[in-house]
């Protein structure tokens, strides 16, 4: 296969990568801010693909943010690919104030009280609940029997909170994000476009150059 990888990485090294990919996560932010900017788009449309991405990663349905943000992007007539990379907002760096953030606004909203440090670490949690929802799915083609009452509990006690509780914030963050990049990506095409137009001018003058020298030879 042309694009294969040569050097497979094992699940420890794919884990570690994402934790903290190579170069640092500076390098990463950096990387895909010059690649949202460089997108051949309206402002508009890219700014408003970024709000779908970033509004995402306030949302607890981890493992399926890219397809959310393709779908919200798409009502909104944003740019998808300014989406997919806008969720990278959501990181190793930012899911836990995200979602101690949600989730204490989840629990306002639903009048519980929240008590911090109670709740078990937010990946043990979710992952819990991911073993549990395919050990389910398989007891039911199975001989075994399904338990569901330990996804009961986490639908109560932490996704349904998570949920309510990201769209204040999950907005308030997209909308500040929204308003900073339009002026930014405007300011940045309209240089490249003077950078462009300058290159392009300097190789027609280089051409009539030579094309004059040619003439008097």
């Amino acid at each position: 296969m042309v694009f294969k990888r040569r050097d497979r990485r094992s699940a420890l090294r794919v884990v570690s990568d994402f934790l903290y990919p190579p170069g640092g996560w500076n390098r990463a932010f950096q990387y895909i801010k010059h690649r949202v900017r460089r997108l051949p788009d309206s402002p508009e449309r890219i700014a408003r693909g970024i709000w779908a991405g970033v509004f995402v990663t306030f949302t607890p349905l981890y493992g399926l943010h890219f397809i959310v943000a393709v779908i919200i992007a798409h009502i909104l007539r944003g740019n998808l690919v300014a989406s997919l990379m806008a969720t990278f907002f959501g990181n190793p760096l930012t899911y836990v104030p995200i979602g101690i953030v949600s989730l204490q606004t989840g629990y306002w909203i639903l009048g519980r009280e929240y008590v911090e440090g109670t709740q078990r670490s937010l990946v043990t949690t979710f992952v819990d609940a991911w073993i549990d929802l395919k050990e389910n799915l398989l007891a039911l083609f199975s001989n075994q029997s399904a338990d569901w009452s330990g996804l009961q509990v986490f639908f109560a006690e932490v996704f349904l909170p998570y949920l309510l509780g990201g769209i204040v914030p999950g907005v308030l963050t997209a909308s500040i994000v929204y308003f900073l990049s339009v002026p930014l990506i405007r300011a940045y095409q309209k240089r490249r476009r003077g950078v462009i137009k300058a290159k392009l001018l300097t190789i027609k003058k280089r051409r009539q150059r030579k094309a004059q020298k040619v003439d008097q030879t």
